[in-house]
């Protein structure tokens, strides 16, 4: 049994650098495609559903993609920079969803939908990459 586990975290750690990408990318494009589906700007269904500005809408809207383009651009720098680049898109997903929690799901607070919906798991990762940046 220990021979095979050594064996198969010998496969695992190989190929380990790729576990953070995978988490990278998936909320990154995530971020963008949820951002990109409010175009073209100013953005009419946040407006009609929220009576947001069209400022307010046209922000919420690129703050999504550019959120998730951050993410993605900051795994590409193995330094200081890419460390705090990330932190900022993690930064900017967390705002994005505590005010998506207050503003558009506040019925889901604290329930069995939050938790069963991927708004909380987009959350969570952007607590992670805020968290640990590139480390």
């Amino acid at each position: 049994m220990k021979n095979l586990d050594s064996k198969v975290s010998g496969i695992f750690n190989s190929i380990d650098f790729i576990a953070p990408w995978l988490i990278r990318l998936g909320l990154g494009v995530a971020f963008m495609l949820h951002g990109y589906n409010k175009f073209p700007l100013p953005p009419q269904g946040l407006i009609d559903y929220f009576g947001f500005s069209p400022f307010l809408a046209t922000t919420v809207a690129l703050s999504e993609v550019f959120a998730g383009l951050i993410l993605i651009i900051g795994g590409l720098f193995n330094n200081y920079f890419g460390n705090l680049i990330t932190r900022l898109g993690g930064l900017m997903v967390v705002v994005i969803m505590v005010f998506a929690f207050s503003i558009a799901h506040q019925e889901w607070f604290i329930t069995v939908k939050l938790f069963t919906s991927e708004q909380i798991f987009l959350f969570l990762i952007g607590c992670y990459f805020l968290i640990k940046g590139n480390k």
